[in-house]
């Protein structure tokens, strides 16, 4: 399926959103007391975390390879 770049730039800045939220709530449940109680939340967001990353990164490749005449 072939994506328009305006397509593939909004959905790496709906990524990025996405992205700043799951770090925030990262650091928050690590600053609770006891956060053992949120191991299974924060393994969570982090592989969400790298797993937008890693949808981020193709994203640019994408859009690099585009710009290439």
């Amino acid at each position: 399926m072939e994506y328009t770049q305006e397509e593939l730039t909004e959905a790496a800045r709906q990524i990025d959103s996405t992205l700043h939220k799951l770090r925030e709530t990262i650091g928050t449940l690590e600053a609770k007391p006891q956060p053992e109680r949120y191991k299974s939340q924060l393994t969570l967001a982090r592989r969400r975390v790298q797993a937008f990353e890693l949808a981020n990164g193709l994203i640019a490749e994408k859009l690099c390879g585009e710009a290439k005449p």
